[in-house]
């Protein structure tokens, strides 16, 4: 096969050769980080090493890491009703996030479902504030206590939320935040101090990590969610089970390099995206581009071909040697149109039609050239056979 382009960034990145060599490092060790002996000791050296890094990537206290197998875990450790601030129990009441989360979070949250509160978007994905208001003065009123989630970067179309704004209002009636920042995290700036989050997730394998990865942050480290399952207790007690070591190392070691480029890497990722979608859309005008005029991600697009479904379009730019993600999620052989594109009102010919080109840190000029290449092969293909449907 010809050279492959890689441009699905946001379901996984290639690792970086720091994390590479992180992970290879502490493969090689003997110790388990609980142990006292020096094996042991130099373990939990790594692990510590790792801690402040992930750490220093959002601003955080290193004290309020608690490492987990993933963002998915780290949603669904942060998504509980129990919590305590020192030794003080703290209960939220209720739930509230929005119909555009990803599904680590609206089905993996541990609220019976009637205490669960959906929140609509607008048109742009984006939720809307007022609605947000209008609940949290209606829960204020019942003396209900709201642990609000609100993901800070839309893994489909890249859409950046107000986290700040949403925290302000949220802790203006006593409730705790949580944002999903599995995305954002190594992309753009991310403080979590600047956020006003109570809780924020990442993940490893996103930002060139190993999988196997993740963590909950918390900004105070004396607020501890109920634990997900019992048994040791490693982290602080917030996490039971022995630490993979290996991929927290490659954990932090990915968190250092992309943190110290953060910001000169988002102009550059923003750039390749920007030529690509302005040559894309010069060439086919038929494209839709789905969020085009709103803050988001500079590594996401999320574009549409109306009328010639996602899969089609993703399985023919897989074979011509270019990796894209599709819009709608694929189970037991049928597409379903995805649920942040419904909650956006996009029209089901449109919403069924989109995939997602993500770039990340290995993307480079000449993966934007090689992309078009394909693009102007097979694009032409795919309208024929439309228009002769």
């Amino acid at each position: 096969m010809s050279e492959r382009t890689y441009l699905d960034h946001n379901a996984t990145s290639p690792v970086r050769p720091e994390a590479r060599a992180a992970l290879l490092d502490a493969l090689d060790a003997t110790g388990n980080g609980s142990s006292v002996h020096s094996e042991g000791r130099a373990s939990r050296a790594a692990l510590e090493t790792a801690r402040l890094r992930v750490a220093g990537l959002v601003g955080a206290d290193p004290r309020g890491v608690v490492f987990t197998a993933g963002g998915t875990e780290a949603d669904t450790l942060a998504l509980t009703p129990d919590f305590q601030r020192g030794e003080v129990p703290l209960t939220c009441d209720v739930l509230l996030t929005t119909a555009v989360e990803h599904a680590a979070v609206l089905r993996g949250h541990r609220f019976a479902p009637d205490n669960v509160e959906i929140l609509p978007v607008d048109n742009r994905g984006r939720l809307r504030l007022e609605t947000l208001e209008a609940a949290l003065e209606r829960h204020q009123a019942e003396g209900r206590r709201v642990l609000a989630s609100v993901m800070l970067a839309n893994n489909e179309t890249g859409v950046i939320q107000p986290v700040a704004e949403v925290a302000r209002r949220v802790h203006a009636v006593g409730g705790l935040v949580h944002t999903d920042a599995v995305q954002a995290a190594g992309r753009i700036p991310v403080s979590l101090p600047a956020l006003g989050a109570d809780l924020i997730s990442i993940s490893a394998h996103k930002l060139g990590g190993a999988p196997g990865g993740g963590a909950l942050i918390m900004a105070d480290p004396d607020l501890r969610p109920a634990p997900v399952f019992g048994g040791g207790g490693q982290e602080r007690g917030r996490r039971a089970g022995s630490e993979n070591i290996p991929a927290i190392a490659a954990f932090g070691a990915a968190a250092e390099s992309a943190a110290a480029a953060v910001e000169s890497e988002q102009r550059r990722i923003h750039a390749l995206r920007e030529r690509l979608e302005d040559a894309l859309r010069s060439v086919f005008p038929e494209l839709v581009l789905l969020v085009g005029d709103v803050d988001r991600l500079p590594n996401t697009s999320s574009l549409s071909l109306p009328g010639v479904p996602a899969e089609t379009i993703v399985i023919a730019l897989d074979l011509a040697g270019l990796s894209v993600s599709a819009g709608a999620a694929c189970s037991s052989g049928k597409v379903a149109t995805s649920h942040v594109l419904t909650a956006m009102g996009v029209p089901e010919r449109i919403a069924r039609s989109a995939f997602r080109l993500s770039f990340g840190w290995s993307s480079g000029d000449e993966d934007v050239d090689r992309a078009l290449g394909v693009f102007r092969r097979v694009l032409p293909g795919l309208l024929r056979r439309r228009a002769a449907a």
